[in-house]
């Protein structure tokens, strides 16, 4: 079985390493996009427009064994969006609000293989445990997550020893909801 190479526009090396265990040979790709959506837009659609937005700069024909792929996730509390923190006292406040409380993980992602785009939205259900002043500044000091949508990352302490329950992949829950990506991928190379 021959895989398409993969150009990940992504500074996320939780993206590419999911990619990577897939079996995929991963090349990173850049292009600065601001990560604005319109104040109206539902919050079941911000994901996949924000992926769209980061693959504009990339469609142009490209080696039919390649795929594009971007995404972007972000977590939702009852209809408040929660991208990557801006500084540890908004971490803090992040972390506070899902604390002890059901939350969404939604990941859009596009995929582009020089001639047609494929993009899709997967969602995940997380639970917290309550989580102590102690633990959030422990989890923020040990881990820094604030390159990450919510404060935090599935895959480190918080996801191991204070999530209760999870309804999804936890692969979309890190960034990418591999089993769907390579799906896609396949599909887009058939």
């Amino acid at each position: 079985m021959k895989l398409p190479q993969i150009l990940l526009a992504s500074k996320s090396p939780r993206r590419k390493e999911l990619l990577e265990n897939a079996g995929f040979q991963v090349t990173i790709v850049h292009a600065d996009v601001e990560e604005d959506y319109p104040p109206t837009m539902p919050t079941q659609d911000i994901a996949v427009f924000l992926a769209n937005k980061k693959a504009a700069p990339f469609i142009t024909d490209q080696a039919d064994d390649t795929i594009l792929i971007t995404a972007d996730s972000i977590v939702v509390l009852d209809g408040v969006v929660y991208g990557k923190p801006t500084s540890k006292e908004d971490a803090i406040n992040t972390l506070k609000m899902l604390s002890g409380n059901v939350h969404i993980v939604y990941t859009g992602v596009c995929l582009y293989n020089g001639k047609r785009t494929v993009s899709f939205t997967e969602m995940s259900e997380i639970k917290f445990d309550h989580l102590t002043e102690e633990e959030i500044e422990y989890y923020l000091d040990k881990y820094q997550p604030y390159d990450k949508a919510g404060s935090y990352g599935i895959q480190d302490w918080i996801g191991l020893c204070k999530v209760e329950w999870i309804k999804g992949t936890f692969s979309n829950i890190m960034g990418l909801p591999i089993a769907k990506v390579y799906k896609e991928v396949m599909a887009l190379v058939d």
